[in-house]
């Protein structure tokens, strides 16, 4: 297809602007790319010539396409959320005057709970029965995610410098490159310990990454998402489980022994408590559950 729609130099401008001002990951970047692509190639079918000829009905077919498409709602939040983003970009550099995708809202979708290990489970997880300096290096990052609620891209950039061990605590550099300071736990420290004194085993060439590949490089997301999922197997726990049930378990018990969302909001570096509030619903869900194993009266019969 040509390229007959609107300006496309917006769209890089745009882009550079998230790359370098906002200073969103590559992922996220990609993400926001391929959303607003979609928009463009729809804009370009429908004969739209300018961005200021964009108007909310182009915006709420845009959404029904995607959905007829199979487009799952969440996504369209997303796609919308990108749209939005660039819209108001335009704005700022007086491109247009208003934001069509402003009041354009997408399908709800049904709220996901994160999947989470209790105790006990995350317990016989991080017990790997194995010192081999393989094993060492995936228990401290396994003990360290859920020790201190860590994203998974923020496991992985983690530098040398970031974790002091006297003082039990890591710096962590999370979306929108803002910087928090959480706690490490003292099985955590123990297991970073263990791993710093095999760690040149692993080292090629200097690298200050703290979690490295059997070639000394930087270990990869795919490489941890792997190794947790070889030790979950291992260990028999039930389901699926990634490196982001660990965050997700870490928020959970937090939440249920301490009640404060708010530290726990701070913890995770979430920057709405919107974004927190998930774990509630998971709190509930525990209470339900009880509820229905225990009262007389919670079931229907069949």
């Amino acid at each position: 297809m040509s390229d007959t729609g609107p300006d496309r130099a917006w769209i890089e401008r745009y882009l550079s602007h998230l790359r370098y001002e906002r200073r969103l990951s590559p992922h996220t970047e990609k993400n926001y790319h391929r959303d607003i692509e979609a928009l463009y190639s729809f804009l370009c079918a429908h004969d739209v010539a300018s961005w200021s000829d964009v108007d909310a009905q182009h915006i709420r077919s845009f959404a029904a396409r995607q959905h007829r498409k199979g487009l799952a709602a969440r996504s369209i939040q997303r796609r919308l959320s990108a749209v939005r983003g660039l819209f108001n970009y335009l704005i700022r550099e007086d491109v247009v005057e208003s934001n069509p995708a402003a009041q354009v809202s997408a399908p709800k979708a049904p709220r996901k709970l994160p999947g989470t290990m209790d105790a006990d489970q995350m317990g016989h997880m991080l017990q790997l029965g194995d010192d081999h300096p393989l094993a060492c290096r995936d228990r401290a990052m396994m003990e360290l995610l859920y020790s201190s609620g860590l994203r998974l891209a923020e496991l992985v950039s983690l530098d040398l410098g970031d974790v002091d061990l006297g003082d039990s605590s890591v710096r962590v550099t999370g979306k929108g490159a803002k910087t928090r300071v959480v706690p490490v736990g003292t099985h955590a420290s123990h297991a970073i310990r263990e791993w710093l004194k095999v760690r040149p085993q692993f080292l090629k060439q200097e690298n200050n990454h703290l979690f490295l590949s059997r070639r000394g490089k930087p270990i990869s997301r795919r490489s941890v998402q792997a190794r947790v999922e070889y030790w979950s197997k291992r260990a028999g726990v039930p389901g699926q489980v990634s490196p982001h049930t660990f965050r997700h378990s870490f928020a959970t018990h937090l939440l249920e022994s301490s009640g404060d969302l708010r530290a726990v909001q701070e913890l995770l570096g979430h920057a709405d408590i919107g974004t927190t509030q998930i774990y509630t619903h998971l709190d509930f869900q525990h209470l339900a559950r009880i509820y229905d194993q225990a009262h007389p009266r919670a079931r229907r019969r069949r």
